[in-house]
């Protein structure tokens, strides 16, 4: 008798599984929906229209599609975790097509991505003339992104952790281990969701109590706690005119910086993980000396005419490029190349593993220095037999050998995209700022589209390149490149 072969990609549960997942877009869709209802705003019908849209699809695939087997391999979890994001990226962009103040395709679609992977990165000119509906709406694109929308699912469907979610969990979680902090990968994601939700609730109320409404409270928690940028206001936080906001943020953005999993572990008691963790050590340490050069700069250029110029502005400017959040407490252009150069450092950096920041993590450049650090004490002794040590423990040549392929891959991508908008008639600096921004998920600009402009001015084939550097830096780089070569589709 002979066996039929077994596919190489179960393409009837990716799509169940997807069908699944719009169903779940569908209900957050809802909330938006009401509060344009509430609010009087004619947004209501295309947002109720995409509410209906995506559940009738999704309710369609997951009752219709009944595959085989509900096993996943490595490939599955591959694919589906990249086609999950550009699904939600196109079903959250419709409100914006249709909405009263209209988007463009290329726009609609950027402005999702942005949303979804955290990049903060915008097309919209008049932030502030947006219907509510749109501003909880991009509020809560980067919220869902920023914990993940795999991870979210896993949270909320249990059945998935015997059907590949450990491939999904890998795919999507930013860092270079996953470290299980539950024996269930279910329970893993509940756990990381709680922490995430109880530090979303601790910061709206927070902000609340300030100078914010409660509407703008809701909408710069999902976007501070995500580290992902979008503000419902034009100027962002300098419209508030307000230290309390900017000293609130900066102390979530840096806690959005930090591994969830660690933040776990010391709110259930497990202290001595947060004191012998090299990684939170550097963390904190890049800020400190980030500080005094910033603070060195803005003196030595006469920038500093108040106490906070030196103070809460450069702080909150560094935690919030760090962590790839991308909010602004006044013109960082202004302070001078030598700051605009440390901030591509800081961009290119970010902040911990495990964490809803962008950029190549602080974890990985540990890494690579201890690395370096090896090698240079080999030229003088080479029969030395030296490890990369991480919170005391040895990492393996093989996670090392993967971080070096990683970062020059990263630095490539800038490049490449970088000359890509060139190409297309992007100012040069700009087209390497850009392209680093968004493959970082950072979303600041300089230049054309830098303080008070936005990506709108860049042409439509430019923003689809930035769109697809999102996707890949948000899913760090493996999990998209992976699907373009040969081997992924061969047995």
């Amino acid at each position: 008798m002979i066996r039929a072969e077994k596919p190489l990609i179960n393409i009837a549960q990716l799509l169940r599984i997807i069908g699944l997942l719009m169903i779940f877009e569908a209900f957050f869709l809802i909330i938006p929906t009401l509060t344009c209802v509430y609010y009087g705003e004619k947004d209501w019908i295309p947002f109720g229209g995409t509410t209906i849209l995506t559940a009738v699809i999704g309710i369609l695939m997951l009752s219709r599609i009944r595959p085989r087997t509900g096993h996943m391999s490595k490939r599955d979890g591959f694919l589906l975790t990249a086609l999950v994001w550009i699904v939600f990226s196109i079903f959250g962009m419709l409100p914006f097509l249709t909405c009263s103040t209209p988007l463009s395709i290329s726009d609609a679609f950027f402005e999702s991505m942005s949303g979804f992977t955290t990049t903060g990165a915008s097309v919209l000119d008049n932030v502030s003339g947006m219907s509510h509906g749109i501003l909880l709406w991009r509020a809560m694109m980067q919220w869902i992104g920023g914990m993940g929308i795999i991870l979210f699912t896993l949270a909320v469907v249990p059945m998935l952790n015997h059907s590949g979610g450990m491939q999904m969990f890998n795919a999507e979680v930013t860092g270079i281990t996953h470290d299980k902090i539950r024996p269930r990968i279910s329970q893993t994601a509940k756990s990381l969701w709680t922490v995430y939700l109880t530090l979303t609730v601790i910061l709206v109320l927070l902000l609340w109590a300030g100078p914010m409404d409660f509407f703008d409270s809701i909408c710069h928690a999902f976007g501070a706690i995500s580290t992902g940028g979008f503000s419902t206001e034009s100027f962002g936080i300098v419209a508030y005119h307000s230290d309390y906001v900017k000293i609130v943020l900066t102390i979530f953005m840096f806690i959005g910086g930090v591994n969830f999993a660690l933040i776990y572990k010391t709110v259930s008691g497990n202290t001595r993980a947060i004191r012998h963790n090299d990684v939170l050590r550097a963390y904190v340490m890049t800020i400190a000396i980030y500080y005094v050069l910033f603070a060195i700069t803005i003196i030595s250029r006469g920038q500093c005419n108040s106490w906070q110029d030196i103070t809460i502005n450069p702080i909150f400017q560094i935690v919030s490029t760090i962590t790839s959040t991308g909010y602004s407490s006044v013109n960082y252009e202004a302070w001078g190349p030598f700051v605009l150069a440390l901030m591509f450092v800081l961009m290119f950096t970010g902040a911990c593993a495990g964490s809803t920041s962008g950029g190549a993590k602080i974890d990985r450049m540990l890494y690579l220095i201890k690395n370096c650090r090896n090698e240079i004490y080999r030229c003088i002794h080479p029969n030395a037999i030296l490890s990369v040590r991480i919170n005391g423990n040895v990492i393996n040549p093989d996670i090392v050998s993967k971080v070096i392929a990683f970062l020059c891959i990263y630095m490539l991508l800038i490049v490449a995209g970088g000359l890509t908008l060139s190409a297309l008639d992007v100012p040069l600096i700009d087209s390497f700022f850009s392209a680093f921004s968004c493959i970082s998920n950072t979303g600041l600009g300089a230049g054309v589209t830098g303080y008070g402009s936005s990506y709108e001015i860049l042409p439509d084939a430019a923003k689809w390149v930035l769109s697809l550097l999102m996707l890949i830096g948000r899913l760090e780089i493996f999990t998209v490149l992976l699907l373009f070569t040969r081997v992924f589709w061969r047995k």
